[in-house]
């Protein structure tokens, strides 16, 4: 019989974060950073998954997402909160080390994790994002790119604010399933590049978009624009990493970031290789962005492989 997911809060650095957890700690543990528009909600597989082969899995809502707190609206989104409340979780549950999963930006904190604290990280595995030293230039992308209109101050809040969120849910998750970048023509917001007509991702259910609807319904989209999109620019500057942990990258060739400016380049012209002395890529052909949610067992065979790869080291 499937362990039940556990839900409770933690104070952490002055907020009440909501933590998802299964699992017993016999083998280690393994903690799961989402990305947008995600929540805990999106490593339900993963966590059952490392939980029945003797892991415990603890998923956070980032801080202004889905259960947890919202920062101060007088606070400016920084990548250096996510490091750090990664830190203050493992600390309160006494975890001396852990395994990192991030997906989307949730990968950004588990890399800078793993470089700022590698005393306290048994390896990182990573969905969708590669490892990129440098902030990512947007100069080449047109101006209807969603993230450049998501950076402007305002204009995805008018933009969203025409539909309820379970629509604008749905829409992202639509769009972002795809394999094409979502663009708005002239004229357009990105809102109007689906509508109910358009449907749901094969592997994702109604009941699906009624949790993240739920969810963002509490937290609403104020902090889910800052953090990542407003906050881009300041991902630091990371020319000189060297990682001292295993990394393992996973990427769905079908998943519209792969055609971000330099990520191929990253992933197949040995870059990231130059950082991470001990990386090993994965290339899942029919993979979309929400490849967890997508293909669950292929990922998490993939990802308990990566684990059992790394046992813990008797000292």
């Amino acid at each position: 019989m499937a362990q039940e997911i556990e839900h409770t809060h933690l104070p952490i650095r002055g907020l009440n974060i909501h933590i998802a957890q299964v699992g017993k700690d016999e083998l280690g543990t393994v903690v799961f950073l989402h990305g947008f528009p995600e929540i805990w909600y999106s490593w339900r597989h993963q966590m059952l998954a490392v939980a029945a082969s003797g892991y415990r899995a603890i998923a956070p809502d980032c801080r202004g997402y889905g259960l947890s707190d919202q920062p101060p609206e007088s606070e400016e989104a920084s990548w250096e909160d996510l490091v750090a409340d990664v830190l203050a979780i493992l600390d309160a549950y006494s975890v001396p080390k852990a395994f990192l999963v991030g997906k989307d930006f949730g990968a950004f904190p588990a890399y800078e994790f793993a470089l700022q604290h590698p005393e306290r990280t048994r390896g990182v595995a990573c969905l969708g994002i590669p490892f990129n030293p440098a902030p990512m230039s947007l100069d080449a992308m047109p101006e209807g790119f969603y993230v450049k209109r998501w950076r402007e101050p305002g204009r995805a809040e008018a933009d969203f604010g025409r539909h309820d969120v379970r629509r604008v849910v749905r829409t992202i998750y639509v769009l972002f399933a795809g394999a094409e970048i979502p663009t708005a023509e002239e004229g357009q917001e990105i809102m109007d590049l689906a509508d109910l007509s358009t449907p749901l991702p094969e592997w994702f259910t109604e009941e699906d978009l009624d949790a993240y609807a739920k969810l963002y319904e509490k937290s609403g989209f104020r902090y889910p624009l800052q953090m990542p999109y407003r906050a881009i620019h300041k991902i630091p500057n990371r020319l000189d990493a060297k990682f001292q942990v295993p990394v393992f990258m996973v990427m769905g060739e079908k998943d519209y970031a792969f055609k971000f400016p330099g990520f191929e380049t990253a992933m197949r012209g040995g870059i990231m290789e130059k950082f991470m002395p001990d990386l090993k890529i994965t290339y899942i052909p029919e993979g979309g962005h929400f490849v967890q949610e997508q293909l669950p067992e292929q990922v998490n065979e993939l990802l308990l492989g990566f684990l059992k790869d790394h046992p813990l080291v008797a000292a």
